[in-house]
């Protein structure tokens, strides 16, 4: 290890400073462009030990258990509450003009559809059994140290409140001292809790969570390694006015504002469209809203989810036809002749993006495209297979919904000609 004082260059793609040293960049956590510093290096590496110029964009952080120097540790849980507003939002839409120019796609970036704290609705936390209680937080980052959190102002405060009961509950569930995973949904009736990573419950295990949940308000249900173990009452997620019951587990968008960003951007896009499709759908985050003005074919290859979905249009009134359809289109994508039939199409797949997807979309004669991605790399290379099919991107929205992180949502839309 030696100490040295550096001057930060710029901000990485993760959030980190980096300054350049003569065998290579260097990883300065919690450190700004501009800033002259003492750190501890190692390798590429560098821990801050004191500051000789601060960046004008450096504020305080919102939470105590933020960067060096966080209380518990360093949570993992965000990399960018020290800077100011007008940087971050300016950082996080550079991320996406990257990498469309990487792709050679030259087209003007919207400004960043800006998150607020308070707004995440699902969170997945990091737990362990200790002797002495349950430890619920976030790793720090690159290990395993969970960072035990005393609040959270990025999560919705009724998550917040609930710290003391999700412990409880976790202690009920977890035998041993080895890590798990809590993902909690806030949710119409309660929070929704999916407990994965430890043995199934034995009987004495179910009772004591059981009991627990009994003795507890706000819970909807707790699910362990996706089997219910109770149920007070079934949690719902509104979807503009189609009430979701979401399998245990479920992914969902991490915030509701988020969300209906991009459903307007989608549904302003394509207008009076009769018959689209929605690729990876989920639990329906787009074709449930879509049906209130079209008929909707939902694509996805998790069968609960495709199935909470069917549910939900089926016991809501006035909606459009919706049809579904098990399968997936990472290895069987929607061919271009059966897409024929479509106005429109959205895709909103994982971090992979849709590679094969876009190949038979490029091919099709579908006039009007959304593109939902979480990440600008996988997008910019779908759209750079779209482009050469033919359709022109008419607009890219980068939307925050993971506030404090360098990770960006991202909405594109295109037509054909």
């Amino acid at each position: 290890m030696s100490a040295e004082t550096v001057t930060i260059d710029l901000l990485g793609a993760q959030g980190d400073g980096i300054f350049h040293a003569s065998n290579g960049p260097v990883y300065v956590p919690f450190s700004l462009p501009g800033e002259t510093l003492a750190i501890a290096r190692v390798k590429d590496h560098g821990t801050i030990l004191s500051y000789s110029e601060t960046s004008p964009d450096r504020i305080a952080p919102a939470c105590r258990h933020f960067g060096p120097d966080g209380k518990g540790g360093s949570c993992g849980g965000c990399s960018l509450q020290h800077m100011a507003k007008p940087a971050y939002s300016a950082f996080k839409r550079s991320l996406v003009v990257a990498a469309l120019k990487s792709k050679g796609i030259d087209i003007p970036v919207g400004e960043l559809v800006e998150a607020e704290p308070g707004e995440r609705r699902r969170v997945v936390f990091a737990a362990r059994r200790t002797e002495k209680e349950v430890l619920i937080g976030f790793n720090q980052a690159e290990s395993h140290h969970i960072v035990p959190i005393e609040e959270c102002p990025i999560s919705a405060p009724g998550i917040v409140a609930s710290l003391d009961a999700l412990k409880k509950i976790g202690g009920a569930a977890a035998t041993t001292a080895e890590p798990f995973r809590m993902t909690v949904i806030e949710t119409l009736s309660g929070l929704d809790v999916a407990i994965e990573g430890i043995k199934a419950l034995a009987d004495k295990e179910r009772r004591a969570v059981t009991e627990t949940v009994l003795a507890l308000r706000g819970i909807a249900r707790v699910s362990v390694n996706g089997e219910i173990v109770i149920e007070p009452r079934k949690p719902l997620i509104d979807m503009s006015g189609v009430a979701v019951a979401p399998p245990p587990g479920a992914f969902t968008q991490a915030t509701a504002a988020a969300e209906e960003a991009m459903v307007r951007l989608t549904l302003a896009h394509f207008g009076k469209v009769k018959r689209t499709a929605d690729l990876f759908a989920g639990i329906g985050t787009f074709a449930l809203r879509l049906a209130r003005v079209a008929q909707v074919h939902a694509v996805e290859s998790d069968e609960k989810a495709i199935k909470a979905l069917d549910h939900a249009a089926r016991n809501t009134q006035g909606l459009k036809p919706v049809s579904v359809e098990r399968r997936d289109l990472f290895r069987r994508p929607l061919m271009a002749s059966e897409l024929k039939t479509f106005d429109a199409v959205v895709f909103d797949p994982p971090r992979a993006g849709a590679e094969e997807q876009c190949k038979e979309l490029a091919r099709s004669v579908v006039k009007k495209i959304v593109a939902v991605s979480c990440n600008p790399l996988s997008l910019a290379r779908d759209l750079a297979i779209l482009k050469a099919g033919g359709y022109r991107v008419t607009s890219v929205t980068p939307i925050d919904q993971f506030l404090w992180t360098s990770h960006v949502e991202v909405v594109a839309t295109l037509t054909k000609g």
